[in-house]
């Protein structure tokens, strides 16, 4: 397994849903700031969003969104299926982005669709050099050691990025909810509740992170009671736990 503290690799940007508008302007003007500035290319990939047949819209609002805050190099990577996670123009966008933005929708089916492929290799291969790897709602939670998959299986193993942990989208809506049950499931884990138009990026080791946008990033210690989180606001610093 990666040594998280000390390789040192792209940024990490982890936010609560609700990704293209309002105060998520914040964190993702960070973001294309940190990928290089407005020309630096952007690969959208509206994977979480294709079994309900939604990844174009999604897709495409992603584009202008992001075209909205000036980036003039946007493209929607058509990666919807195992069959297109190994699509050799599929795997060529990615290796050449330097922010690579996971989008909402359904995060078992994202999580499987990008496992042990060479569309999720080289997400990897542009992470580790330098690119930001981004994710909303389902396109963060699938980052995590932890993934909690409420339309399929419960708690499975997600794509690893983050050991100990597992985000709570949607925290200041509905995934608040999750976080007794969580607990239970995992003693040990840090639970990352992220508000809607919230995100928190990492810096290049995953282990300190700021907190940008319109909420707050709650976490759930291991060891200590539900009810006396630790909240943090925008603007403010925190550190994950990077260890078991």
């Amino acid at each position: 397994m990666e040594e998280f503290n000390t390789v040192m690799s792209g940024h990490l940007l982890l936010a609560g849903g609700s990704e293209f508008g309002g105060r998520m302007a914040d964190p993702d003007r960070r973001s294309i700031e940190l990928a290089g500035g407005l020309d630096a290319p952007i690969a959208i990939i509206p994977t979480a969003a294709a079994p309900d047949n939604n990844h174009r819209r999604a897709g495409e609002n992603g584009r202008r969104w992001f075209a909205g805050l000036g980036a003039t190099n946007v493209t929607v990577v058509p990666l919807v299926d195992r069959d297109s996670a190994a699509d050799e123009n599929v795997v060529d966008q990615i290796k050449e982005a330097k922010l690579v933005y996971l989008l909402g929708g359904f995060p078992g089916y994202l999580c499987e669709t990008l496992r042990d492929s060479p569309a999720w290799n080289a997400m990897l291969a542009a992470r580790a050099a330098g690119a930001v790897l981004a994710g909303s709602s389902a396109g963060s939670m699938v980052l995590c050691q932890h993934l909690n998959d409420p339309r399929g299986q419960g708690v499975t193993t997600g794509l690893g990025l983050i050991p100990n942990a597992i985000v709570l989208p949607h925290h200041n809506t509905f995934g608040q909810g999750w976080a007794e049950r969580l607990r239970d499931l995992l003693p040990s884990a840090t639970l990352i509740g992220i508000d809607e138009e919230t995100a928190m990026i990492s810096d290049r080791s995953t282990r300190d992170w700021h907190v940008h946008g319109a909420g707050d990033v709650t976490l759930y210690l291991p060891g200590q009671p539900l009810s006396h989180p630790q909240r943090y606001l925008a603007g403010q610093d925190l550190r994950l736990q990077t260890s078991g």
